[in-house]
């Protein structure tokens, strides 16, 4: 498979011992979400079965190192901070990755899990909190999204939404009208990248009122797309 080609999820390499494969282990400062802003370790597991327009992590999509689980708890211990990200690729392309967010709560973390949406989330312990993608037509992904995720999700989970233009823009701002959206969980709208002004964005939320949270991505303002970072 090359670089660019999309895998299914069936396609993901899995372990049938209780391993996962790492892309890396890391500590820097969360740069989105709730949890903006604090020192956390990330766990990116290798694997994505989706190819969005926007991607920054392609370099996640194959390669990476088998890990024990309790040698990724070992790590994660080493950093000597609470918070926990499982980021991707797509996490839970991997199905071992239930297990170890399991295993990371019963070890006292705060664990937050990034996902793309288009995975069944049902799984996921309780006392994870669930970043949960929407992709829009812009991301060239619209048709993974997995519907039946919403009404999984609670006040401790998240919405993100990705946005690349105005039409985007309005394609979100009508589904979160559509489904009381922000009534479930909290909303987050950011800016593609070097696609929508960060500032167009902020003035578009505020001039329709709508209850969502605009964000910006603090990793890349401190460090652009440098890995590990």
């Amino acid at each position: 498979m090359n670089a660019t080609a999309a895998a299914l999820p069936g396609d993901i390499e899995q372990s049938p011992q209780e391993r996962l494969k790492i892309t890396e282990i890391f500590l820097s400062l969360q740069g989105e979400a709730d949890a903006v802003g604090w020192p956390t370790v990330f766990v990116r597991l290798t694997g994505c079965p989706l190819r969005c327009s926007y991607c920054d992590t392609a370099y996640a999509f194959h390669g990476g190192t088998w890990w024990e689980i309790d040698d990724i708890l070992a790590e994660v211990a080493r950093q000597g901070v609470r918070h926990v990200c499982v980021t991707g690729g797509e996490p839970l392309a991997q199905k071992r990755c239930i297990g170890l967010l399991e295993r990371l709560c019963d070890a006292g973390h705060e664990v937050s899990l990034e996902t793309s949406g288009a995975i069944d989330v049902s799984q996921v312990d309780p006392r994870v909190s669930r970043v949960v993608d929407i992709k829009t037509p812009g991301s060239g992904e619209l048709h993974r999204n997995r519907w039946e995720n919403l009404a999984l999700l609670s006040a401790r989970d998240q919405l993100k939404f990705v946005l690349c233009g105005r039409s985007d823009y309005e394609w979100a701002r009508a589904l979160v009208r559509e489904h009381a959206l922000s009534g479930r969980c909290s909303v987050l709208f950011s800016p593609s990248k070097d696609q929508l002004s960060p500032r167009d964005l902020a003035d578009w939320i505020v001039e329709d009122r709508l209850p969502v949270r605009f964000q910006m991505q603090l990793h890349k303002l401190l460090w652009n797309d440098e890995p590990g970072r």
